[in-house]
């Protein structure tokens, strides 16, 4: 099979699930939505995401330059997490439980890409199909894109120092990430919306609690579904995969 055509399958498989699972169950479903946050907040968490999304864009630029052949995989890496990101069950009041697909992306190229990754996926989203809202950016890009790409780079790389297998760093990876970003989604929630009776921790305690029936289910199968994508990659992207330093970590 020659590279070209190896590129050509891998776009055409991204597209295909964009379109067919990135249009499903989008009616009643989003990120923390649009006016759910305070004013102060949602300035508050946009300007804390800075410093990331500036890191975050000299780290893609670095690995553009230096690897320009895994371009591909980034644009595929974004999709994959605009499609994962777009299944969606209601949850919470002003929020919803869903996968979040940036834990793959953070194992490849970083957790700081990711948030260049995310914020585009988060605009797109709150945009085009009224996930989320504008006003809540900084919030669901911190959660999303941020917190839990850090921890999914973390566990994945504290799983390969103790020899466990790729596959299961991967999965453990993405799980743990996608479990992550909604107990900072939970904070996020809480803190803006304490309880009358408890304040902020029985706010805190009721808003994991809900999240858990159908985040860590969610989560579960995130992880399975990262381990296929990436034995697929490794079978038909391995030279690009090799420049990223995958295959030889």
């Amino acid at each position: 099979m020659t590279r070209t055509k190896t590129e050509r399958r891998i776009f055409t498989l991204g597209v295909i699930l964009s379109f067919v699972f990135g249009t499903a169950t989008i009616s009643n479903a989003m990120h923390i939505m649009e006016g759910y946050l305070p004013l102060n907040y949602c300035i508050i968490w946009g300007a804390i995401c800075i410093p990331f999304l500036v890191a975050g864009f000299f780290s893609i630029k670095k690995t553009i330059s230096k690897h320009r052949k895994t371009l591909l995989i980034l644009v595929m890496v974004g999709a994959y997490a605009f499609v994962l990101s777009a299944l969606k069950i209601p949850s919470v009041t002003g929020s919803s439980s869903h996968p979040t697909g940036t834990g793959l992306g953070a194992i490849l190229f970083g957790p700081s890409a990711m948030a260049i990754i995310g914020i585009i996926v988060l605009l797109f989203q709150a945009i085009l199909l009224a996930h989320g809202g504008l006003t809540t950016l900084g919030a669901n890009t911190f959660s999303m894109a941020i917190a839990g790409p850090f921890v999914s780079y973390a566990v994945y790389k504290i799983c390969r120092k103790m020899n466990v297998s790729k596959s299961v760093g991967v999965f453990f990876a993405a799980c743990l990430g996608d479990l992550f970003t909604y107990c900072v989604t939970a904070v996020q929630l809480a803190m803006a919306h304490p309880s009358e009776v408890g304040g902020f921790t029985a706010s805190l305690i009721e808003f994991l609690g809900i999240f858990a029936i159908t985040q860590i289910p969610l989560a579960i199968i995130e992880g399975l579904v990262a381990v296929v994508v990436m034995l697929g990659l490794e079978s038909y992207a391995k030279p690009e995969l090799t420049e990223l330093g995958y295959m030889g970590v």
